[in-house]
């Protein structure tokens, strides 16, 4: 099960449907460290997914970017996306070796939406809503 959530051999690019599988991905891999009884943290996250690239080096520069650290547990990316949007634009700029904003919010915004369409968009107004 490690190595179908391994995506080393997966190229991260910066489209639509890289940003869903990506979310799909941390969803899944919540529950298999959920099973496993390991924390769901970013350096958790990045060493299933990359294996021995994710060495400390590749974690603080994904951790600096996105502005978490590395230990600090992560909540589910259905309760609390905001926190994995930034982590994902963090690993794709990393990966492609560009700036974070480089990597499209709307796009990844979008991709949330598909990934999981029964979750409360991204990017809603919460002032409209109230009116």
């Amino acid at each position: 099960m490690h190595y179908a959530l391994c995506i080393m051999h997966y190229e991260l690019n910066n489209t639509q449907e890289c940003f869903v599988e990506l979310w799909l991905r941390l969803e899944r891999t919540r529950r298999l460290h959920l099973l496993q009884h390991k924390r769901y943290c970013i350096r958790n996250v990045l060493k299933t997914w990359f294996g021995l690239r994710a060495d400390d080096d590749f974690i603080w520069e994904v951790c600096h970017l996105c502005g978490q650290e590395g230990w600090n547990e992560l909540p589910s990316p259905l309760l609390s996306p905001r926190k994995h949007r930034e982590l994902l634009r963090a690993i794709v700029a990393v990966n492609l070796n560009i700036g974070m904003r480089r990597v499209k919010y709307k796009t990844l915004d979008a991709a949330y939406n598909i990934a999981f369409p029964r979750c409360t968009p991204l990017n809603i107004d919460k002032k409209k809503l109230a009116l």
